[in-house]
């Protein structure tokens, strides 16, 4: 710091140069580039925002603005100012240059702590000590192993003879030699791999994953739906067979001689089988054409169509419950037809019916023989012959001719007395019933007094759950219910005579005698006759099936009897076995009618 002494206008003017070392400026400058050399300074707070730094630091910005001179500032403020405020700006000016390399120390300090953060981190992850430990480790190994290694090979060479040296070849063509094979052998496998990668990925065993499929829920027009997809998938099949049991029963005389003198034709020439393959493409070559438009209709029977009604949207609760009862009346029909085929073949090959089995197992052994001993084309010629004799003149006869079928057609016997598992069940429990019967007649044999006949004593023995037949009806002793109707049929008498409710329906059941028809209330007490009802089958002047309940579908589970002894016909309601009770009822009365007027 220099003081220089100028008289400008008479006055002593004191002027302050302020020249700043070397040591200084290098300072700052490595300050400088502290301060900017990373993209991490962003993670610390700037100078002004920084609780450590000092109110008096500036920014970058100060630093990079050009100052002026303070002769300068002195010249263009106070030209003829007075020394001492100079050497004021001067001090102002220097403490804010340290202010400001403290506020660079401060940041470089901060700066070496973050790095050092930083390297500590990088150690603990890459644990470069625990490497060089393992590398150490692994060096020590392979020098043992290789002291070994020759160890082994000086011993060897030892013990074996000695032999000629051989050339050795460089170990640099060895190196090349192996990093070809090397090169050639994964260059085969990748293009294996490109060739025939994807088929043995198919071949990879993998875990069968169970998948539950969701069922949908019960719906009507879905049910229709089903039934009629179904009807129409088995169309084709039935219609074939419709054709090939009307070419068997030769429904068109020329059509069915022409077959048959084709068929015997090509059996006899050993061409049966291919005579079937042209068939099949001649049926698929039809087909395609008809797929693509054509006219093509060609059958022995013509096919009769069924109108087809268009399913209705708005359907009321009975037509939606008749739908649902047709549908499934169908589907019971076709499950218990298919029920049936499947318990006969199963009988067939478990013994239940061992002569119907034996003679499928000569059958089988003397097949077995025959085709050890014969040779295969005589086997063919011989089965196409039988074939087209049976399908084309055996059973054309057998149809025609019942008896003749009932008598000499075996496959037919013994598929028809082939029993099903409820037939084997009704079996069972009559041969239990049978063994139980004598048992019950010698005991009954010694009760019955002499001069008593069979059926009076059968007709006497024959009660009710509450006594005798004849006594809680009031009849004579010789009438008993029909065979049909021993146990009764469940119903209800709805008397509409009658305005009390107890009255107006009675639970019990009804029988059948050969004049009489009687129901027995279910509340009528042992003994009493009050709520039973007599009706004489004479006194009927109508019967007919009856419908209780309209709004529910079908015809009904009622039979209407009108009398001249009530104003409105009684009613035998929720009846199941309607029909049987209303056939047996008509018949007796029927019966009754004849004998009572002939000339009628």
């Amino acid at each position: 710091m220099k003081l220089c002494y100028d008289l400008r206008a008479g006055a002593a003017i004191h002027n302050v140069k302020v020249k700043p070392k070397a040591a200084v400026l290098n300072m700052l400058k490595r300050l400088d580039k502290i301060r900017f050399r990373g993209p991490k300074r962003d993670d610390f707070l700037d100078l002004p925002e920084s609780p450590t730094g000092s109110d008096t630091e500036c920014s970058d910005d100060m630093l990079l603005r050009p100052r002026p001179s303070i002769r300068d500032n002195d010249e263009q403020r106070d030209p003829a100012g007075l020394g001492t405020l100079s050497v004021m700006q001067d001090l102002r000016s220097e403490s804010e240059r340290l202010n400001e390399v403290k506020g660079h120390l401060e940041i470089a300090l901060l700066e070496k702590h973050f790095l050092q953060e930083e390297l500590r981190k990088l150690r603990e992850e890459t644990n470069v000590e625990t490497l060089k430990q393992e590398l150490e480790r692994e060096r020590s190994r392979r020098l043992d192993l290789e002291q070994k290694m020759s160890d082994v090979l000086k011993t060897r060479c030892e013990d074996s003879p000695p032999q000629p040296p051989r050339k050795q070849q460089p170990p640099a063509a060895n190196g090349t030699d192996k990093q070809q094979k090397e090169t050639v052998c994964s260059r085969l496998q990748s293009w294996l791999y490109d060739r025939f990668g994807v088929y043995i990925e198919d071949f990879r065993f993998q875990p069968e994953e169970n998948t539950v499929e969701a069922e949908e829920p019960l719906s009507a027009k879905r049910l229709t739906e089903n039934m009629r997809r179904l009807k129409r998938g088995a169309r084709p099949v039935t219609n074939f067979l419709r054709n090939l049991s009307a070419l068997s029963n030769w429904h068109s005389v020329y059509t069915s001689a022409i077959a048959f003198i084709i068929y015997m034709n090509a059996a006899w020439h050993g061409w049966a089988i291919p005579l079937f393959l042209f068939l099949a493409i001649l049926r698929l070559s039809l087909n395609y054409l008809i797929a693509r438009g054509w006219r093509i209709q060609w059958s022995i029977v013509p096919e009769v169509s069924e109108p087809v009604e268009p399913p209705k949207e708005d359907l009321t609760v009975s037509e939606k419950f008749q739908l649902v009862l047709d549908v499934a009346q169908k589907a019971q029909n076709l499950f218990g037809k298919m029920a049936d085929v499947l318990e006969k073949i199963k009988n067939l090959f478990m013994w239940v019916q061992p002569e119907i089995t034996q003679k499928l197992y000569i059958a089988l052994w003397v097949a077995f023989i025959s085709s050890c001993v014969l040779p295969y084309k005589l086997m063919g010629f011989m089965i196409g012959l039988y074939a087209g004799i049976k399908f084309f003149i055996i059973d054309f006869l057998f149809k025609s001719c019942p008896k003749l079928r009932d008598k000499y057609d075996t496959p037919y016997i013994m598929w028809n007395s082939l029993p099903t598992d409820p037939q084997l069940k009704e079996r069972s429990n009559a041969t239990v019933s049978r063994r139980i019967q004598p048992v019950v007649s010698r005991s009954t044999l010694a009760t019955i007094p002499a001069g008593v006949t069979r059926e009076e004593e059968s007709g006497r023995a024959h009660s009710t759950k509450k006594g005798a037949f004849h006594e809680i009806f009031n009849l004579p002793e010789v009438e008993r219910p029909l065979p049909v109707c021993e146990n009764g049929w469940r119903c209800c008498l709805i008397n509409r005579d009658r305005k009390m409710p107890t009255d107006y329906i009675r639970n019990g059941m009804l029988y059948v005698t050969e004049n009489y028809l009687c129901f027995e209330s279910s509340s009528s007490r042992s003994g009493s006759s009050k709520k039973n009802k007599v009706i004489k089958l004479v006194d009927i002047t109508d019967i007919q099936k009856y419908k209780v309940l309209s709004v529910l579908p079908g015809s009904g589970m009622g039979i209407s009897v009108a009398t001249p002894s009530t104003q409105k016909p009684l009613v035998f309601g929720a009846m199941i076995h309607r029909d049987e009770a209303f056939e047996t009822i008509f018949t007796q009365y029927m019966k009754i009618m004849t004998t009572a007027n002939p000339e009628t």
